[in-house]
């Protein structure tokens, strides 16, 4: 029973990183696509370490986890401005491209207004002018998408976790 309810709840962690995974690749944030890639790894790493009894996969679960929770924190604060961050730098995307949050664009309610460049009459060649209209402004979308990570990955390094963890570790030592 509680296995089942863990492997439920590891499934459910990975659907939610995949969920942002699709819409980190819509925005071509490179930074936190590989970040979900490897959060999507581990945690499947965690899930066998979990149903096997693999005391090093389960540790390299929990170490992830804190490094997990450390980089939605920064995710927050980038979208945030807090410090010397900014949500309009290229830092994301290793300053390779200009691109942004796919939110930016494309939130709820959110209407662009395009306008074709003078002497070039093809679809292709509108420019990008102003979002108007959005019911929630992007970066508290991505904030809320990082909160609910930091709490996802929060409930599953409570107390049991860390017992079981340092439990299997004990005994795979002996």
């Amino acid at each position: 029973s509680g296995c089942l309810c863990r492997l439920c709840l590891d499934t459910a962690l990975c659907m939610v990183a995949l969920e942002r995974q699709v819409f980190d690749f819509l925005g071509y944030q490179w930074a936190p696509i590989l970040a979900n890639f490897f959060h999507i790894i581990i945690v499947i790493l965690g899930l066998f370490g979990t149903i096997q009894y693999r005391p090093r996969y389960i540790v390299v679960y929990t170490v992830w986890t804190a490094l997990w929770v450390t980089w939605n924190v920064f995710i927050i604060c980038f979208y945030l401005d807090v410090g010397g961050l900014t949500k309009e730098s290229d830092l994301l995307t290793f300053n390779i491209s200009a691109h942004h949050s796919w939110w930016s664009e494309r939130g709820p309610g959110c209407v662009r207004r395009e306008m074709t460049q003078p002497g070039v009459g093809t679809v292709d060649s509108q420019s990008y002018i102003s979002v108007m209209g959005c019911l929630m402004e992007y970066q508290y979308i991505e904030v809320l998408h990082s909160g609910i990570q930091i709490l996802i990955a929060v409930r599953f390094l409570d107390l049991k976790m860390f017992l079981i963890c340092c439990f299997m570790i004990s005994f795979s030592c002996l």
